[in-house]
Order: C-alpha cells, then sequence, then structure tokens
C-alpha cells in the first residue's frame, strides 16, 4: 500500500512537471492589423485563427491599430510579433525619417513576406464637383488617421499634384468607416483611403450615395519620387457606379515581425500561413494576389532569419 502511495505520488509530480512544461512553452503573438473597415484587419484576423491552429502551443489574436505607422512602433517596441505596413512607411521607419513619423531608426524590424499591393484610391460624391485632383482645392477631405500609411500617401500623392493641406477647405484625419460616413451625411467632400480594392467601406458608400473615384495620373506617380508608388489601375466596376478604368497609384503591403521573435516561431508562423493561403484568401479578395514565389520580393528591410529559413527550404530562395 505503502508503496502504491508512493507511486501515486510520483505520477502526480512528473504529471504537474510536464504540465508546468506545456504551460512554459506556450507562446503569445499579437497580430497587428488597421480599421475594422479596411483590410488589414480580416486578413490579420486570418492570420491569428491560422497561428493558433497551426503552430502548437501558441495562442494568436488580432489587434486594432491605426495601421503602418503606429504598427511599426509597436513592434519596435516588442508590443505585437507580426503586423502589415505598406513599403513606403516600412522604408521610413527603417531608415528613420522623423517627417514620416520616426525619429529614430527602427532597427529591430525584420521581414516576413510581401503580400498584396495597396491602391490609393480618392473617393468623393458626385455632387461634389470634384473630377480631378486639381478640384480638391477648397474642399472638405479626409487623409487617414495621422501618420498611418494612408496619410503617408496622402501627403506623397498630394505634394506631387502640387496639392498641399493648405489648399483644402478642412482636412480630416479619420479612419475608413468614419470618413465614409461624413461623407454620406454631407459633411464631406471626399476621402483618400489607402487600401486593397474593393475595401468594405468604399463599397459601402457607393451603394448608399452616388460616387466618383478620381484618377491618380501616371505623371503624378511618377513624381512622387519613390520606387515603392507605380502606376497602376482600379479596373471598371470596383465599386457601384464606377464604369472606366481610373488610373492610380500603388504600394506593396508586407508582413513584419521583430528581431526578438525566435527563428523557430517565425518559421512556423510562415510555413503555417502559406500551407493555408485558402484561409487568407477567404477573408478578402485582395489576398488572392499573395503568392510564395513572390514573398522575398523588394523587401525593404531583412528577411527574418526564421522566414528565410522557410523560403529556401521551399526553394524561394537559393
Amino acid at each position: 500500500m505503502k508503496f502504491l502511495r508512493h507511486l501515486a505520488l510520483g505520477c502526480a509530480v512528473v504529471a504537474a512537471a510536464v504540465t508546468g512544461v506545456a504551460h512554459a512553452q506556450q507562446q503569445f503573438v499579437t497580430v497587428l492589423t488597421g480599421g475594422q473597415a479596411g483590410i488589414y484587419y480580416p486578413l490579420g484576423v486570418a492570420l491569428a485563427n491560422i497561428i493558433g491552429k497551426d503552430v502548437p502551443n501558441v495562442r494568436s489574436t488580432a489587434q486594432v491599430t491605426r495601421a503602418s505607422a503606429e504598427n511599426l512602433n509597436l513592434l519596435q517596441a516588442g508590443r505585437g510579433e507580426l503586423a502589415l505596413t505598406l513599403a513606403d512607411a516600412l522604408s521610413d521607419a527603417w531608415k528613420g525619417n522623423a517627417d514620416a513619423g520616426f525619429p529614430n531608426k527602427l532597427d529591430k524590424l525584420r521581414t516576413v513576406s510581401a503580400t498584396y499591393n495597396n491602391y490609393v484610391q480618392i473617393v468623393a460624391s458626385a455632387d461634389s464637383g470634384i473630377r480631378t485632383l486639381a478640384d480638391l482645392k477648397g474642399k472638405r477631405v479626409s487623409v487617414g488617421a495621422a501618420r498611418s500609411g494612408t496619410e503617408l500617401n496622402a501627403r506623397a500623392v498630394f505634394r506631387a499634384a502640387g496639392l498641399t493641406y493648405q489648399d483644402l477647405a478642412k482636412v480630416e484625419y479619420l479612419p475608413f468607416g468614419e470618413s465614409v460616413e461624413l461623407i454620406k451625411n454631407r459633411q464631406l467632400d471626399a476621402t483618400l483611403q489607402s487600401a486593397g480594392l474593393g475595401v468594405a467601406s468604399i463599397r459601402d458608400l457607393a451603394t448608399a450615395v452616388k460616387i466618383v473615384v478620381i484618377p491618380v495620373p501616371a505623371d503624378v506617380v511618377a513624381k512622387v519620387g519613390d520606387a515603392a508608388y507605380q502606376p497602376a489601375v482600379i479596373p471598371a466596376g470596383t465599386y457601384e457606379g464606377q464604369t472606366a478604368d481610373v488610373p492610380t497609384a500603388a504600394i506593396a503591403n508586407f508582413l513584419v515581425t521583430h528581431s526578438g521573435v525566435s527563428d523557430d516561431l517565425v518559421y512556423r508562423m510562415t510555413k503555417a500561413m502559406y500551407e493555408n493561403l485558402d484561409t487568407l484568401y477567404a477573408a478578402h479578395n485582395a489576398a488572392r494576389v499573395i503568392k510564395r514565389e513572390n514573398a522575398a520580393k523588394g523587401v525593404p528591410v531583412p528577411l527574418h532569419p526564421g522566414a528565410e529559413r522557410y523560403y529556401r527550404e521551399v526553394g524561394v530562395i537559393r
């Protein structure tokens, strides 16, 4: 009997030790996204679900943020493990561009993967009279949350078009959903939103009021003077009432992490993402261009060693 009591006690000790190890090994991953009316959020939620399901001993959640610039600063501070960001914001953060909201070089940033393109989408109510970039003068315009990726895009495009915020009657620094509501209520004339095609906020606006999608001509894109900005087209029919192709600028998006995240964890998260692309594709049509063969192209900051290990393993990098 005494032997059995010792045996039971020993088993309990072993079980407790095993449980303790399991808890000790559990890791938490926060995916930094953007506003809920944009595309970063549904993709971030899908990615968090993939990681939580396919990476052992990891709990993962998606966090609403003000997108690119905030995401990068949070990563540098170790307050997140993955984030979505625009290429120009990522480049500015890596260089330490104070005008873009990065007074110091964010040297802990590391790239996980290229993803999809954002399109600069300037949308006005049809009754505003706005048809060109020049027509924005004297109008009420939302340019995105202050120092967000969208707002950095707005500054760049307006500057290239010879416009300043002082030329506008009113500048609002609002996320996508709030901008749309103000246009519906005739309190704003236009909104600039940098997002994937078919973003929910503009789809919502187009079903409520007649809209005009304002062109950003190729010569204006060239004047931005940043290789991250490339001429692109918003295809006809992207939004209700949009009957023609509209030229604009496209900027790549990247999935990033920081150097404090272990090589093994980044390897497993990268592998899980690419083995579950259907889940990302289902989250938003914009994600359908994400391809493993493009993952390491055009990265503005170094790849994380864990991501690089995966890409070498599958032949993306040789």
